[in-house]
């Protein structure tokens, strides 16, 4: 290295040292802001909400939007999130139940809606995450609603026909399984234990290489790698989280059968957000049984040019053979072409309950 770029270097490093002490101050400054806001909610009202998912969702897009990089949009609006997390912390500590243990996607998606500054839960069923948070015991719940390849997660569904909390926000998050074990070969590999999505998820991979092997399905990702870091002879399918939490080594990565395996999640607490440009709503209907009821349900979403992007059918759980639908629809309920198909919806429907309206994911 010539002395020429010795001297380079040390500017740009003097510059980069410059630059560090700027970033510090502002996020300083905005962590200040957060106490004042803080503050001024907490006179007003003592049981003032802090965490407002519309306003994040707001920012984060306008971060995504305007990055004029070289750090790519993701990453940007990562760093973002966690800056965010931090001043919120400063406000509020918030609590959020997830589906555990220590190390599954469901805890992986938490954290990339909250950041690192939230307190994680880990509850031992969906059913659990639920009721933690309808008794005040955690401010907000993360729980699985559907796979890109294996569909909807029944048990989420059933859960809001008797929970009185609402949706509130809504995580995507690209999937990859990867093959944990003690083991050094997949020829010492007798047992795979797994989720029984994320086994559905690998299984032409399954079939190709480990035929011969028994599948044993979990109640998640993490309960799999922690039982195989404990018996010999297994392998876990889990996240690479998993296997640092656990000990475990690598044997395969990747192993989903498609690349672009996604699960999404969403966000319960003890109220819907406000509208934040770009959202969703999620209901829950029930049609009288007569010819042309399912029509009656669908009809006012086309009469007012609202979208639908699932429908999911599910039996009632009170007669035999009679059944309730879970719709998402493109739209806040406070929008003027959503609100005017619900007023509709609601002279043809037995039944039409909101679950709740949210920003759509970010990334």
């Amino acid at each position: 290295m010539s002395a020429g770029d010795e001297t380079t270097l040390a500017d740009i490093r003097q510059r980069i040292d410059s630059l560090d002490a700027q970033i510090m101050a502002l996020i300083s400054d905005r962590a200040a802001c957060a106490q004042e806001v803080a503050r001024i909610k907490r006179e007003a009202d003592e049981q003032a909400e802090f965490y407002r998912p519309e306003r994040e969702a707001q920012v984060l897009r306008r971060i995504h939007q305007s990055n004029p990089g070289p750090l790519d949009s993701e990453e940007m609006t990562r760093l973002f999130r966690e800056i965010m997390s931090a001043c919120l912390a400063l406000e509020q500590q918030l609590s959020v139940a997830f589906l555990g243990p220590e190390g599954t996607f469901t805890q992986a998606a938490a954290l990339k809606h909250f950041g690192h500054s939230v307190k994680t839960v880990a509850m031992s069923a969906i059913d659990e995450v639920f009721r933690e948070v309808e008794s005040g015991s955690a401010h907000y719940g993360v729980v699985p609603i559907e796979n890109s390849t294996e569909g909807v997660v029944t048990h989420t569904l059933d859960r809001f026909m008797q929970s009185p909390l609402s949706i509130c926000g809504e995580v995507e998050l690209r999937i990859h399984h990867h093959l944990l074990s003690t083991e050094r070969d997949l020829a010492q590999v007798e047992r795979v234990y797994s989720h029984q999505q994320s086994l559905a998820q690998c299984r032409e991979w399954l079939d190709a290489r480990l035929s011969h092997v028994e599948r044993v399905a979990v109640s998640s990702n993490a309960e799999a790698a922690r039982r195989s870091a404990r018996e010999p002879g297994t392998a876990a399918i889990a996240s690479e989280a998993a296997a640092e939490l656990y000990g475990l080594g690598v044997l395969s990565a990747n192993i989903e059968d498609s690349p672009d395996n996604t699960t999404r999640f969403l966000v319960i607490g003890p109220r819907s957000s406000g509208p934040s440009g770009h959202d969703k709503t999620t209901l829950l209907l029930s049609a009288r049984n007569r010819p042309g009821s399912l029509f009656a349900l669908l009809s006012p979403f086309a009469n007012h040019d609202v979208s639908l992007t699932r429908i999911e059918s599910r039996p009632s759980q009170c007669v035999n053979w009679e059944y309730v639908f879970f719709i998402d629809i493109v739209g806040h309920a406070a929008d003027p072409p959503v609100a005017g198909a619900l007023k509709e919806l609601r002279e043809a429907a037995e039944l039409v309950k909101v679950l709740g309206s949210y920003p759509k994911a970010v990334l």
